[in-house]
Formats: structure tokens, C-alpha cells, sequence
């Protein structure tokens, strides 16, 4: 899969990232000369390379198959079937097997779902805030806040140790996709 530097300059990428490009390519400013994606993974990592996808050319069923095995690493945390139903109709989208209108309707129902659980969690969040308002003691309120500040540190940590290994296994799954692109 490639780009050029001019394409990449169209889009506006950050200021330190195209720094960092430029000069790990040795160069001061944007040229047409292809440039593989993954001397951008190379240079700049995993974030920068998949900003990187808006100025390729093509590669939009392998672009958008790696978004779709990227949410099926996480699916198992998807609690609404229009999410799971979205990704089925976007890889079979990206493979040739459903059209435009399937897909159109699909991210609809996938961002209601959405909608939906945004709103679940605040109801959710505010019925807890407000039962624990309503504590007959101090201490239980201060216990409670202490536990959930034990808990959304342990669960930031692991949402963190979480994100690291995701973030290794799709930048070696991009890897294999970009080497398979370039042959």
C-alpha cells in the first residue's frame, strides 16, 4: 500500500508527526515519490500509519477489512446485535456481497445502538450517584467513593495494560496486510 508525500500534505497532518516523517526520510518538504505504508509504520507508528489510510489510492477492501478485524478483536464487549449485525454487513460490504443501501442501513442501526448505550450508562451512572447520595452515612458514602476510586483505577490500568497488547497485535496484523499490499 502507497501514498506520497504530497497526498498525505492534502489532509493536514500534525505538525510533529510530519516532522518525524520528513526526517526519517530524510527530506524538507512533500514530493510525489511513492512511499510505502510501512516505512510510515516504521517511522512514525500505528496511530500516524492509520491516519495515513485517507491519502491512499484503492486498498479499500483491505482497509476496510483490517477496521473490521480490528472490532472483531473487541466484539466480545459488543452487547447490541446491530453493532455485531454492522461489522457482518461491512465485511461482507467490503468483499463484495452487500451493497451501499445494506450498508448505509447498517451503520444507521449501529449508531443508534450507540445512542442508546451513551444514554443506558448515563441513566445508569446517575441512579448509582444518586443512591449513593442518599447513604444514611458518611462513611458509607466515603467508602463507596473510595471503592469506586480503587475501581476506576484498576480498571484504568487495565484498560491500559488492555489497549497496549491490542495495539501490538493490530500493528503486527497491519504489518502482514501492508507486506501482502507490496508484493
Amino acid at each position: 500500500m502507497k501514498t506520497t508525500l504530497n497526498k498525505i500534505r492534502i489532509h493536514g497532518p500534525c505538525a510533529d508527526g510530519w516532522t518525524k516523517l520528513l526526517a526519517h526520510l530524510s527530506k524538507t518538504q512533500a514530493d510525489d515519490e511513492p512511499l510505502d505504508l510501512l516505512t510510515v509504520l516504521d517511522s512514525n507508528g500505528l496511530d500516524d500509519t492509520l491516519w495515513c489510510f485517507r491519502a491512499v489510492d484503492g486498498h479499500d477492501r483491505e482497509i476496510r477489512l483490517f477496521g473490521v478485524w480490528c472490532a472483531r478483536e473487541v466484539q466480545h464487549l459488543m452487547t447490541d446485535q446491530r453493532s455485531i449485525d454492522a461489522l457482518d454487513v461491512s465485511e461482507r460490504f467490503a468483499k463484495g456481497h452487500a451493497s451501499i443501501k445494506e450498508l448505509d442501513a447498517a451503520g444507521a442501526a449501529a449508531r443508534a445502538a450507540s445512542r442508546a448505550a451513551a444514554g443506558n450508562a448515563a441513566r445508569d451512572a446517575a441512579g448509582v450517584a444518586a443512591r449513593d447520595a442518599a447513604g444514611d452515612a458518611a462513611r458509607d458514602a466515603a467508602w463507596a467513593s473510595a471503592g469506586a476510586s480503587a475501581g476506576a483505577a484498576a480498571w484504568a490500568a487495565a484498560r491500559d495494560a488492555a489497549g497496549v497488547a491490542g495495539k501490538v497485535k493490530q500493528e503486527e496484523h497491519l504489518r502482514e496486510i501492508l507486506k501482502e499490499c507490496g508484493k
